[in-house]
């Protein structure tokens, strides 16, 4: 949770609020990666990418 607080604390200080949305979205296909990893649905998401 710290990394985060600072993270948030850099993009406000910076005025990098652009980098947001891409941070968002590799935590998102992260996410997608890991919890489709040993399950039945990954030859459907393999084939998506």
């Amino acid at each position: 949770m710290e990394f985060l607080k600072d993270l948030w604390g850099l993009l406000k200080v910076r005025k990098k609020f652009w980098l947001l949305p891409i941070i968002v979205i590799l935590l998102l296909f992260g996410v997608l990666i890991v919890l489709s990893a040993g399950s039945a649905i990954a030859p459907f998401i393999y084939t998506i990418f």
